[in-house]
């Protein structure tokens, strides 16, 4: 039997919504993701697994403060200490897109000690765990540096690159599986864009219509047992009927309130024997996003009233917290927004108490109207479709009828002068 971790995508440097921590100067949302992570490393230890596969994306970003290698290095530490191999693929974020540019995570493959493998080009290893050989194909983020390119492709469009870019790795995988033995368990890591992935949110911002981009079908082939994904934030298996699974891990813990809903994780993976893989979701400790949206009413209590008795039904402490409020068309706002953010005060944070105002569409005609209907009768069925005026309609046509009589009455006078 042999086990191990897959996860990705922890995005150390991710500091939104939060503050700085008082005890440890560090900012908040980074000690989530360090949290987070650090249950991966815990369950890591606890199962005793084979070894730790990490499918790319580190860092928000090619250029880590010390910090955050400080945090990751201290993560990856703890699995050499206790003897479990760490397999790191480069991913898009880890990859400063220059050529001869160190990318984030080199260090590790730097290391003057054993159990640290860093795939930053397209490769075979043959891993010799406690539980028995297992073969790793590694497929970094593609990108030109990465993938050979030849001199006819070098003037090539945006668009055509890309479409090159997909084939040829495409090619390399099945060239990489053909050489694999296909007695012993093997699986293919990778960071890629796959065709039917769902993206939660944050990294839709990534995509320009330029990643290349691959078919379930291009992955899940023989002999691999397992298919190790990163790049999509949100746990999936996308060929769940079929042999072998396509998993996207998902994020250790939530980057934004695209991925509110999203319940965040690893995967925990186990091979009885060739053919014979299966894998298990386990959720991380995240930190809860709120997107609280409330349609104010006109009714007897007050719009603040309303909106904190909406806040209340949900267990907000601890929590980053975003809230919208509608209003009624033609209402004044009156949200006591002060009030709003002190019932919000055992949040961990607010992004912010935004403003919608309903808006009813308004009939271009008045149903009913001729072109010899009077003004009077006008404003009266003017009122009819509006609810809020039904009630003036009498009145506004007195009115209406009075400056009707005023100005005949004033034109009278101007002509007999």
């Amino acid at each position: 039997m042999i086990r191990f971790i897959h996860t990705a995508d922890i995005h150390f440097g991710m500091e939104n919504y939060g503050k700085i921590d008082p005890e440890t100067g560090i900012h908040t949302r980074l000690l989530d993701f360090a949290r987070a992570f650090d249950f991966c490393i815990d369950t890591a230890l606890s199962e005793n697994v084979d070894f730790f596969l990490f499918s790319g994306d580190a860092y928000k970003t090619a250029h880590p403060s010390q910090t955050q290698q400080k945090l990751l290095l201290a993560a990856f530490m703890r699995l050499y200490k206790a003897g479990i191999p760490v397999v790191i693929i480069i991913g898009n974020h880890d990859n400063p897109l220059s050529f001869g540019k160190a990318h984030a995570l080199d260090i590790f493959g730097s290391l003057p000690i054993d159990g640290f493998y860093v795939m930053a080009k397209p490769t075979t290893l043959v891993l010799d765990t406690n539980g028995g050989k297992i073969q790793i194909v590694g497929i970094p983020w593609p990108t030109r540096n990465t993938i050979a390119i030849s001199h006819k492709h070098l003037n090539a469009s945006t668009s055509e690159l890309t479409k090159h870019i997909s084939q040829a790795v495409v090619s390399i995988i099945n060239s990489l599986a053909m050489q694999l033995d296909p007695s012993i368990p093997a699986v293919l890591a990778a960071h890629l864009t796959v065709s039917n992935g769902i993206f939660s949110g944050s990294e839709k911002r990534a995509i320009y219509g330029t990643d290349p981009i691959f078919l379930p079908s291009e992955l899940a082939i023989k002999p691999f047992d397992y298919v190790a994904l990163g790049h999509l934030h949100r746990y999936q298996n996308l060929n769940p009927d079929g042999y072998p699974a396509v998993v996207y891990s998902g994020s250790p813990e939530r980057i934004d309130f695209g991925e509110r809903k999203d319940d965040k994780g690893f995967c925990l993976v186990s091979i009885a024997e060739k053919n014979a893989a299966f894998h298990t979701f386990c959720k991380t400790p995240t930190r809860a996003f709120f997107q609280i949206e409330v349609n104010l009413k006109a009714i007897e209590k007050s719009f603040t009233e309303q909106l904190i008795e909406h806040i209340k039904k949900y267990t907000i402490a601890g929590a980053i917290v975003k809230i919208i409020y509608h209003l009624p068309d033609e209402s004044i706002d009156t949200v006591d927004t002060k009030a709003v953010q002190e019932a919000c005060a055992s949040a961990h944070y607010i992004v912010g108490i935004f403003r919608q105002r309903e808006t009813n569409t308004r009939d271009r005609r008045i149903t009913g109207a001729t072109k010899d209907t009077g003004i009077a009768e006008l404003i009266g069925l003017y009122c009819d479709s509006r609810p809020a005026l039904k009630v003036k309609k009498d009145v506004l046509i007195m009115l209406t009828q009075e400056l009707i009589n005023e100005h005949s009455m004033q034109s009278a006078n101007k002509e007999s002068q």
